[in-house]
């Protein structure tokens, strides 16, 4: 092969590449991320004022998702109530969480010792007590974690350099329906100081990834709470 033949080839490849990376990440950002941003709500959901939304006036992540619970509000919220590491966990993918040493373990019953809950309380997220106070309950309807790191409490993220800040709001909301069905919604709202890092991580890495976690603890609420259901018929 000669040498301008050679190079017309990596130039070929160089091109490829790059023309796929592009496509993936238009893709992504509008297809994909448009979808599992509001996955599960409808458009009323979406606009729908919740308690905790004042929290974050102007956050620079919002995520609505919601799913139907064939059960009544009553016997969602003791799954809520106990949510937690060293509580009854996530409900989500647990060997994810502890290969990143959260020690994570989701509990496939209601937990009598964790069913009381306080405005104040610390909902820990990983063995080492970093975690997310209540900031609102209102028992069978809505229950918000809010954390703001410029603000004395639990362990801050090992991911923040010195003079950064996350802020966020964690809402989960219990709408029942006339014909005794449930519309568990949950919303992530989270603001931080826009350096190139912290862009990149919470865009690239957090979005996508807490979605992927919160749509299987949906999922696994629903089901948990339905099976119950049809467990005490």
């Amino acid at each position: 092969m000669s040498k301008s033949r050679s190079s017309a080839t990596i130039l070929s490849i160089f091109i490829a590449f790059f023309s796929a990376i592009f496509a993936a990440i238009t893709t992504y950002i509008l297809v994909v991320r448009p979808r599992h941003l509001r996955w599960g709500a409808t458009d009323e959901e979406m606009d729908r004022k919740l308690p905790g939304d004042e929290l974050i006036p102007n956050p620079r992540l919002r995520a609505t998702h919601a799913v139907s619970v064939e059960t009544s509000p009553n016997k969602i919220w003791p799954w809520l109530v106990q949510l937690g590491q060293g509580r009854g966990g996530f409900y989500s993918y647990d060997w994810i969480e502890n290969l990143m040493g959260l020690e994570i373990q989701s509990a496939d019953r209601i937990l009598a010792a964790h069913q009381t809950l306080e405005v104040g309380d610390v909902i820990p997220l990983a063995a080492d007590g970093f975690g997310i106070p209540v900031a609102m309950i209102e028992p069978e309807r809505a229950l918000v974690l809010y954390g703001d790191t410029r603000k004395p409490g639990p362990v801050k993220p090992p991911v923040l350099k010195p003079g950064d800040y996350f802020t966020v709001t964690w809402g989960f909301y219990l709408l029942e329906n006339s014909d005794g069905t449930t519309r568990l919604i949950e919303r992530w709202q989270s603001d931080w100081n826009p350096t190139f890092y912290n862009n990149a991580f919470y865009r690239v890495f957090l979005e996508p990834s807490a979605f992927i976690m919160e749509r299987k603890m949906l999922l696994s609420i629903k089901d948990r709470a339905e099976t119950l259901e049809q467990m005490e018929k």
